[in-house]
């Protein structure tokens, strides 16, 4: 998108962002976006994480104009979303989590398409180039039905990058798929962010926004409980949880490891959940074994985003 204003900071901003689905029927009413404010810098990858019904789907169709919100400001580029509903939602591509594609279109018919829709001039289509870009240039003309699944995955992609977007939103990009195109996604995400493009990235997956966001926002019940910088996030998550399975049942946690976070589950197994950075598992291994326990299997327990969730709430209340 070319323009002769210098480029925003933010590339996203929002300030007292709600929304509330009136009561319809035997549903009651809904705030799915409780007051949001968020800054998301220009030229970042941004991860937005949160569980199904957090928000995350109402936020970015509120962006991409399918969602009128209830009240507060949003802008995309530096363009108020009310003020300039055209030009903001220019300015942003979104890579829905569905495929929707006609199977009876081939890759260039669709991309040739979808730059008419968004009114790009004939002479400024990138059709073939974006096509090049993300790896199907030679399945152009081979009608949609016939290309795998990650290739869809990949048109998905290029279908919203036919106007040229400064921002680009990607909806849980590696639902459902394999780890070998997951991986192959990564680094075309990286790609299109090494071009300039500022990238928002909403999913399920800890590992994922780990690898590959600057920062992460994590939206609970309409609400962000916490946005930090990857690395000052993560640190928050540095613990694990060591469960041994005893040769011989314990009736409690013995009194040598009160000084340890250990707890004796239901099933008779004990738990001890320590920080990573502090200790490790050959030292409380040697620890329960000098108390005479004798250990008959064990496992390690990382902590899901579940539990970054149950973290985060409860420290912020």
């Amino acid at each position: 998108m070319s323009s002769s204003k210098p480029a925003p900071d933010f590339a996203i901003e929002v300030s007292n962002l709600q929304k509330t689905y009136r009561a319809s029927g035997k549903m009651p009413e809904k705030h799915a976006l409780k007051g949001l404010n968020l800054q998301i810098p220009r030229g970042s990858i941004f991860g937005l994480l949160g569980p199904n019904g957090a928000g995350k789907s109402t936020f970015i169709n509120i962006l991409a104009g399918l969602v009128n919100k209830s009240s507060g400001s949003a802008s995309i580029w530096g363009l108020d979303i009310d003020a300039y509903p055209r030009q903001s939602r220019a300015a942003i591509g979104v890579v829905n989590q569905e495929i929707v594609a006609d199977p009876f279109f081939t890759p260039l018919e669709m991309l040739e398409l979808m730059a008419g829709f968004y009114g790009v001039p004939k002479s400024e289509r990138r059709s073939l180039e974006i096509l090049t870009a993300v790896g199907l240039d030679d399945k152009k003309d081979a009608y949609v039905r016939q290309l795998s699944g990650g290739m869809k995955r990949r048109l998905m992609v290029a279908k919203a990058l036919v106007h040229n977007p400064p921002v680009l939103i990607l909806d849980e990009p590696t639902a459902g798929v394999d780890v070998e195109l997951r991986r192959s996604l990564w680094t075309y995400v990286r790609e299109l962010h090494d071009n300039g493009t500022t990238i928002i990235l909403t999913t399920h997956y800890l590992e994922e926004a780990e690898e590959l966001c600057d920062s992460i926002a994590i939206v609970n019940h309409g609400e962000i409980v916490a946005c930090e910088p990857t690395p000052t996030l993560l640190s928050r998550l540095d613990y694990k949880t060591l469960v041994i399975t005893p040769k011989e049942p314990l009736a409690q946690v013995p009194e040598a490891l009160s000084g340890l976070d250990a707890t004796l589950r239901p099933d008779g197994d004990l738990a001890i959940t320590f920080r990573t950075s502090e200790t490790g598992i050959g030292r409380l291994l040697e620890t329960v074994r000098a108390n005479g326990i004798g250990i008959g299997d064990l496992v390690t327990e990382a902590p899901d985003l579940e539990d970054v969730f149950i973290a985060l709430t409860s420290q912020a209340a």
